[in-house]
């Protein structure tokens, strides 16, 4: 049941969907007054975006249509578009700040995670 929720491209759009809507989530939440410094206690800005932008890039990876390589790339693209906007939002509040180390954390998770998902959608796929 899991492998089809998860890995099938019968629930494709509903992966692509679900990560855009985490997503504008991530935006509205960590646009609220405090709501960064409350998360941060529990784990560092660090672990956050890498996580975040993982999950989506598995989201986006496996919601995609294409084959492999092209859903890869999508990915990436994608997860840098979303957290350069993520950025440049946070920039225009005067509790919280855009940085470039930040979008370079949410890409290197999604060449991470696509590049992981890539080897084994190749292996295990066909």
């Amino acid at each position: 049941m899991l492998k089809l929720l998860l890995l099938t491209d019968t629930y494709g759009r509903l992966r692509y969907w679900t990560a855009i809507t985490l997503y504008l989530l991530i935006l509205i939440l960590g646009s609220l007054p405090g709501a960064r410094q409350d998360i941060g206690q529990l784990a560092s800005g660090l672990i956050l975006h890498s996580l975040a932008y993982a999950g989506l890039t598995f989201l986006i990876f496996t919601g995609s249509s294409g084959l492999p390589r092209q859903r890869a790339v999508k990915a990436v693209l994608t997860i840098a578009a979303m957290g350069a906007l993520d950025e440049t939002i946070q920039s225009f509040f005067p509790y919280r700040h855009g940085t470039v180390s930040d979008w370079a954390v949410d890409c290197s998770a999604a060449c991470l995670t696509a590049s992981a998902l890539y080897w084994l959608w190749q292996r295990y796929r066909n």
